[in-house]
């Protein structure tokens, strides 16, 4: 049962006034003859939810706004998952299921209507979770190209289950208060490319997951290229977690642009999730103006079971199927200018350090004067500002040719770190000392 329109403070569309019916024939149609290209012409175009077919293009023109309408009637309930989860949810505006070789393409733009969905949410009266703007669940060979993605209701591209992904030169853009408005979030899909994206939006920009605790079958997430792409605005540029439970390997990152995020490179999950983290190499990659660039983060308290205390507890745990591991990670050539809190924060497990993390050619320097930010999510974690690099729970770290410039206090902060080489690293022109920071306290803070 589908909630009233009411329950997202719009009006039900009138009938006639929506193409939905006729654009779904259309699809059908194409897909009836073995396959073709659906086109959606210039001009606004209202309509509910689409299901989009195996061997159907749909391209919208330039000049053309595929708009959907935020009646809830016109969005039937679907299953599938929700941050991780299984869920039955609103069917995403556009939606494919078990389909191949599905494409989306054209420069016009897909518009969600969000906004009666997030005041919705915040309220609280809707019956199911809100429809992404782009779902595509269990597909192969799924293309999204050169579209522009705006107002998505919740997160705005979600390949679920995918084999064969390919996202390419859209743009997206959410406002940046929006809730839970993801750009791009492959979870539990294998060889997925992005590339040439530009994503604005009111939470993480790119994000990988692979399902959490709640999720019977364990997917990973994994053979994936991030390559020249602008991300502003977000929580976290390029993130991983924190549903992962499904395991996250094989990721590159490289030549791209973070502007504006509150952090840069962000992976995060905790205590329960399991799941492992592996081979991510980051390279050629410029930030500016950001919160962090640089976060790995195992006490993540956000979520379901997340203020539990053995997330937040520093003491060693016994070691299970519900213990997170993150090993060999790469950062090589990155530069963040005008940071605000740290350098790089890393909070690993006391009974699973982060492992084998390398820094290389890595440049840090401040802004002016920042304002007072918390690096990552966790209980104990305080506000900060020009901290240098933080490390605590690591093992086998290797940084070669770090610079941090205009860190307050030390720039090396380290705790529970066995295994650390330290070649031609700097700090404001001298080598780069390191001490054991003394705990503190941290302030209560809204979660980001």
């Amino acid at each position: 049962m589908t909630a009233p329109a009411a329950a997202v403070s719009s009006p039900a569309a009138e009938p006639e006034a929506l193409e939905t019916a006729e654009l779904q024939a259309r699809i059908d149609a194409a897909a009836a003859a073995g396959g073709g290209r659906v086109v959606v012409g210039a001009g606004v175009h209202r309509t509910g939810a689409l299901r989009l077919r195996s061997h159907v293009e749909l391209h919208v023109e330039a000049g053309a706004v595929l708009q959907f309408v935020p009646d809830p009637a016109l969005y039937p309930p679907v299953e599938a998952r929700w941050e991780g989860a299984p869920a039955t949810i609103h069917q995403p505006c556009l939606y494919a299921d078990g389909a191949e070789h599905v494409t989306i393409s054209g420069v016009g733009t897909i518009d969600g209507g969000g906004a009666p969905w997030w005041e919705a949410f915040r309220a609280g009266t809707l019956e199911h979770p809100r429809p992404t703007l782009l779902g595509l669940h269990g597909c192969r060979r799924v293309v999204v190209r050169d579209v522009a993605l705006r107002n998505s209701p919740a997160w705005t591209v979600h390949p679920l289950l995918c084999e064969d992904v390919s996202i390419r030169d859209i743009s997206i853009l959410n406002p940046p208060d929006s809730p839970n408005t993801d750009g791009i979030d492959p979870e539990s899909c294998r060889n997925v490319r992005i590339s040439g994206c530009h994503v604005d939006v009111g939470d993480d920009c790119i994000v990988l997951k692979a399902g959490t605790e709640e999720t019977a079958e364990r997917v990973a997430c994994e053979n994936v290229t991030v390559v020249g792409c602008t991300l502003v605005h977000g929580h976290g540029g390029v993130v991983i977690g924190s549903e992962m439970s499904g395991d996250v390997r094989n990721v590159v990152i490289a030549d791209c642009v973070f502007q504006g995020t509150d952090r840069g490179i962000r992976l995060k999950s905790r205590r329960g999730r399991g799941g492992v983290v592996e081979d991510v190499r980051v390279s050629n990659v410029v930030m500016d103006d950001v919160g962090c660039p640089f976060v790995v983060n195992a006490h993540y308290f956000c979520g379901p079971g997340g203020r539990e205390p053995v997330v937040s507890d520093r003491a060693p745990q016994p070691v299970g199927p519900g213990t997170p591991t993150f090993r060999r990670i790469s950062l090589a050539h990155v530069s963040a200018r005008r940071v605000r809190a740290a350098a790089g924060f890393v909070l690993g497990l006391a009974e699973r350090p982060v492992s084998e993390l390398t820094l290389d050619d890595v440049s840090v320097s401040f802004a002016d004067d920042p304002a007072p930010f918390v690096p990552a999510m966790a209980e104990g974690v305080e506000e900060s500002v020009r901290r240098g690099l933080v490390l605590t729970g690591c093992d086998d770290v290797q940084l070669r040719g770090v610079r941090i410039t205009g860190a307050l206090g030390e720039p090396l902060a380290l705790d529970r770190v066995e295994g650390l080489r330290v070649v031609d690293c700097s700090s404001d022109g001298g080598p780069l000392t390191q001490r054991a920071p003394a705990p503190a306290a941290a302030p209560e803070s809204t979660p980001r």
